[in-house]
């Protein structure tokens, strides 16, 4: 083993080339495959409408800044689709209440939905995270702000 995390729990992931480039690192592998710069891709023709509105306003966001290659279509795909489901769930929660009542015994029972909203939360972190659509994984993937500080010691 190189010493890589491969398994969750063991440190930190791998970054790819493209974006050590980006983030300023020096430490890039000559050899490693380059992947084409997509531009722009459509949504899939499945998704519903919440899903498609998602699509179209990260996707180009994450062309623009080169984090999106072919590999990474499934996760904006789960991302997007996660998003869906939450605002589904979110919608039937904020319609019927966290809890109902049950139809069987007549008890107060927690709303199926929110179990679904949590789920989808979940996934929405998770992989959001792995596209840097948060700040701590943004930082990660794209490096932070590249403006010069003004400080002339700063390449020391």
């Amino acid at each position: 083993m190189t010493g890589t995390a491969v398994r969750p729990g063991r440190g930190r992931k791998p970054k790819s080339n493209n974006r050590k480039k980006l983030a300023g690192s020096k430490h890039v592998k000559p050899d490693e495959p380059k992947f084409s710069q997509i531009t722009n891709i459509n949504p899939p023709e499945w998704f519903d409408d919440l899903a498609v509105t998602m699509w179209e306003m990260v996707c180009p966001e994450l062309c623009r800044e080169r984090v999106l290659t072919l590999t990474d279509i499934h996760n904006l795909e789960v991302f997007c689709c996660s998003y869906s489901n939450w605002r589904k769930s979110q919608s039937e929660v904020s319609e019927r209440g966290v809890t109902m009542v049950d139809a069987e015994d007549g008890k107060l029972k927690k709303n199926p939905a929110m179990t679904a909203l949590n789920e989808s939360a979940r996934q929405m972190a998770t992989f959001g995270a792995m596209l840097g659509l948060d700040p701590a994984s943004r930082q990660r993937l794209i490096g932070g702000n590249k403006q010069d500080s003004g400080n002339r010691f700063s390449d020391f």
